[in-house]
């Protein structure tokens, strides 16, 4: 289910895009000030719907701005003033569709399904053995069930399972997972492995003995 984040001040508007949204199977958060809105930019959201004019001090570009410094999250931005310049400012800003109040609902759920699609529903797919792996959602399956696993263990896989045959070191692995401002040892290697391992029995994962690991 995919997660919508809308900005609208006005309580109706809001309440009813809300209702039309959860119509449509998304999970909705909503907020009526962009004040609460901004401490959340960091929250897991696939889409944001924002008005640029709200009546507190923060406006729909102060979020936005704060959204894009974090994630390449799709934005909607909503206005009562049917201005090219605010058009202009947003799409300068990263916003993806904008629309003019009044707008019909129905095609606010238009706009945000085609976002979606766009998006989110090219996926690249990974198919190794029964492993459905899904690079941009994060998401491992396997016979339809999500295999549960953390950041570094996906991004390990991901490294792996991308340049299969080819041999990593310890310190390659560290590297390239953790990142090269890590300082502990190698042995995080060898334990994140071992639970990669454990959650993916049918990884065909192979020690390369004083040296470090490759998938096959």
């Amino acid at each position: 289910m995919y997660k919508i984040c809308l900005v609208e001040d006005e309580k109706n508007l809001n309440d009813l895009i809300k209702s039309y949204l959860k119509r449509e199977k998304y999970e909705v958060t909503s907020y009526y000030n962009g004040k609460d809105a901004l401490n959340h930019t960091k929250d897991n959201f696939d889409l944001w719907i924002l008005d640029i004019m709200l009546t507190d001090d923060v406006s729909g570009y102060d979020i936005i701005k704060k959204i894009k410094k974090e994630s390449d999250v799709p934005v909607i931005f909503t206005s009562a003033r049917d201005q090219d310049l605010d058009k202009i400012i947003g799409l300068e800003l990263g916003s993806d569709d904008y629309l003019t109040k009044p707008y019909s609902p129905k095609e606010l759920v238009l706009r945000v399904n085609n976002i979606i699609k766009r998006t989110y529903l090219k996926s690249q797919k990974i198919i190794y053995e029964k492993y459905k792996i899904d690079l941009d959602k994060r998401l491992v399956e396997e016979n339809s069930k999500e295999i549960p696993l953390t950041t570094l263990e996906f991004d390990l896989l991901i490294l792996l399972i991308q340049n299969k045959n080819k041999s990593f070191s310890r310190e390659d692995i560290l590297e390239k997972v953790w990142g090269s401002d890590y300082f502990g040892t190698d042995r995080a290697v060898d334990d994140l492995v071992r639970r990669l391992r454990k959650k993916m029995p049918k990884l065909r994962l192979k020690t390369v003995y004083g040296f470090g690991y490759k998938l096959s």
